[in-house]
């Protein structure tokens, strides 16, 4: 496997073999997870939503009080590092951006960002999956509310716990007792009979795959009530991973044999607008 990188040793980026690859131990992204990434489909070359998805980069990398990553070097690290791996015909990209070498706390030092361009075959999407409600909330307060910085550690225990559960993917509530998002997807519910996903203001991260089912399909940004699961009548994950993905069963309670007819369409439209428009 080939990986692209840019930073300390490696200037304005290059591409190597992933296990010449080098970080320095002092970066700030290895210490303190001072960092933000991106993960874009490539299917034959060709990654879906790339602007989309480096614009989302540059909104986290503010977020967090980086300096602005150079969104024409990643995007030429992608295309570099994709042509690298001719074999990977289906590929998960994975951009990562970091601070930089800094010191061993939470101070930074001005210097140079380190960028990596990895990949890894897509592993595909199963047709359906299960969930499990996590028992930590989400903060819609915190200062990573709607970034996505490689701090991922809570993401990863809450997928553990999904794991063990037999689900395939954790769902979190708010501190306002609210539905916010998975691990690494956005939720959708039909509630009352319509398509519904929290807004941004309940925390979730703005997912490209979200936004274009939005703009694609349709639906209601509104707060859903985790009282109300019990109500809904379909449920769907989103994302890059995943598409979108119908939810058969949160924790124990089914909520349909199969597939229900709102998340079929969505799952139609989403597929069929996707393979039109490589970089809507």
């Amino acid at each position: 496997m080939k990986v692209w990188i840019a930073g300390a040793g490696y200037g304005r980026g290059t591409v190597v073999d992933a296990d010449e690859a080098r970080i320095p131990v002092l970066d700030h992204g290895i210490t303190v997870g001072d960092g933000v990434f991106e993960t874009v489909r490539a299917q034959e070359g060709r990654p879906f939503a790339l602007t989309r998805h480096l614009k989302r980069l540059a909104r986290s990398a503010e977020g967090l009080g980086m300096a602005e990553p150079d969104l024409d070097l990643l995007a030429d690290g992608v295309a570099r590092a994709v042509a690298a791996n001719p074999d990977l015909t289906d590929a998960r990209v994975r951009i990562t951006v970091t601070d930089g070498i800094g010191p061993l706390g939470s101070d930074r030092s001005p210097g140079e960002q380190t960028a990596i361009v990895a990949l890894a075959p897509f592993p595909g999407i199963a047709p359906h999956t299960d969930v499990a409600l996590a028992p930590w909330p989400r903060n819609e307060f915190g200062v990573l509310t709607g970034l996505k910085t490689t701090s991922y550690a809570g993401n990863v225990r809450a997928l553990a716990y999904a794991r063990k559960r037999g689900a395939g993917e954790a769902i979190f509530g708010n501190t306002s007792g609210n539905l916010c998002e998975g691990t690494g997807s956005n939720v959708f519910v039909v509630l009352d009979g319509r398509l519904v996903t929290p807004p941004l203001s309940a925390g979730p991260l703005a997912g490209i795959t979200r936004e274009l089912v939005l703009e694609w399909y349709g639906g209601e940004e509104e707060d859903v009530p985790m009282e109300r699961l019990p109500e809904i009548t379909e449920a769907f994950l989103t994302s890059t991973g995943r598409d979108v993905q119908p939810i058969l069963h949160i924790d124990d309670r089914e909520i349909s044999k199969e597939p229900g007819p709102v998340t079929v369409e969505a799952m139609k439209v989403f597929a069929e607008r996707s393979a039109a428009d490589i970089d809507p």
